[in-house]
């Protein structure tokens, strides 16, 4: 690579400095859009989903939904919070020489890693493939943040030492727990997240990192769409095997219907406010940026649901019909209330608007009541949530402007 390239495939010309020096990106850059590899990246991760929810749709509908469910949280942070740490720090330093390709390229490595142990987890509670994954990407990643400590000086400086410092010691601590017997998981997790979530908060706690309030949210934007369309593709490929074991279309057409209108409403309703506006210090960001676990894991978790109700209908899974609506409406409505708290309320204007949201919530959640109408109906719900509020926005539109 020549010393002077254009920065990020993405054709934005920024000088590419060779070395190990990593330089801090300008927090104003105009025109911020997520580079090709960004992407590349954000698609592995497909992988590690879709192994999470294909675990998740066996365990529950065989029966045992509180193995599932629990496993299903567990590997999903740690999928969630690799890409998290990425991503944030992409925002703020992402040089795109040869460098930081090569370190992203190795984190991608940890993520196929990380993904082929999610079976063994799920099935065994044996994370030792999962937890080799997730130490190849942090120490790739604590390689970053000395780089860009060393391209830096006073307090940013310090910030990415915090950072690699951080990231080191809470990964060591993984590895001891790992090390040590079984049942230390079930105390040892939970303080060892907590952990790993505090190290931004420690970091940048007298210095903020350069990061974009609008790179960001096209980042969360385009995960969230990642997550969804994952629940198209289990979806998809859930109603194509009823199909082709001859099951009823009658009872399965109105299920992916109602999916389909789930995931479109769910997309409409997560892409409707500008959120970069809202994002303007790390209290705004960080809260906003964690809450998202939630909204990304109940996205991918409607696919699962989706799948779990169309093995229930062709009699595939020991579970009630109840409790296959639920797998479906419980992430839906959670999906809904969380996008409401974290995303969208900032923006709605007047008491009808501010309530729409979470009057659906409890309405889908109704809905899972209906029996087989359960998915169809769910998805008339959110259906009727987006009409309602693109009326309302329509209407305080044409009263602001008169």
């Amino acid at each position: 690579m020549s010393e002077e390239t254009s920065a990020g495939a993405a054709g934005q010309g920024r000088a590419v400095l060779p070395g190990i020096r990593l330089r801090a990106r300008d927090r104003d850059e105009a025109h911020r859009a997520s580079t090709p590899l960004e992407l590349f990246f954000d698609l592995c991760f497909v992988v590690a989903v879709s192994q999470a929810g294909s675990r998740l749709v066996h365990a529950v509908a065989g029966g045992e939904p509180v193995h599932g469910i629990t496993g299903y949280l567990l590997v999903f942070f740690a999928i969630w919070w690799a890409w998290v740490n990425f991503s944030w720090f992409a925002s703020a330093y992402d040089s795109d020489d040869i460098l930081y390709r090569i370190a992203t390229l190795v984190q991608i490595s940890g993520v196929l890693v990380l993904a082929a142990g999610v079976p063994r987890a799920f099935d065994d509670a044996d994370f030792t493939v999962a937890i080799v994954g997730y130490l190849i990407m942090r120490l790739a990643l604590t390689f970053q943040w000395l780089r860009a400590a060393h391209g830096e000086t006073g307090p940013a400086r310090t910030t990415a030492l915090r950072y690699a410092a951080g990231l080191l010691v809470v990964q060591i601590g993984w590895v001891v727990l790992l090390l040590l017997p079984h049942a230390a998981w079930e105390w040892g997790f939970v303080p060892m997240a907590v952990a790993d979530l505090a190290v931004p908060v420690f970091a940048e706690r007298h210095h903020r990192t350069s990061w974009h309030p609008h790179h960001i949210a096209e980042r969360y934007g385009l995960f969230t769409i990642i997550m969804l369309g994952e629940t198209i593709a289990a979806a998809t490929v859930a109603v194509q095997s009823a199909v082709d074991a001859s099951a009823a279309l009658g009872e399965l057409l109105p299920i992916a219907a109602g999916g389909l209108l789930i995931v479109f409403g769910a997309y409409w309703i997560y892409f409707a406010v500008p959120i970069h506006e809202y994002l303007v210090s790390n209290r705004q960001a960080f809260l906003w940026g964690y809450g998202h676990y939630l909204v990304f894991a109940s996205a991918a978790a409607i696919g699962s649901g989706i799948e779990v109700a169309v093995e229930q209908v062709t009699h595939h899974a020991h579970l009630s019909t109840l409790a296959a609506s639920m797998a479906v409406t419980v992430p839906t409505a959670l999906f809904l209330l969380t996008v409401s708290l974290l995303h969208t309320r900032h923006f709605k204007q007047g008491t009808a608007q501010r309530l729409v949201l979470p009057v659906s919530v409890p309405l889908v959640l109704a809905a899972g009541f209906a029996g087989h109408r359960a998915v169809p109906l769910a998805g008339l719900v959110v259906a009727a949530t987006v009409a309602v509020g693109v009326r309302l926005s329509r209407t305080a539109a044409r009263n602001g402007a008169a």
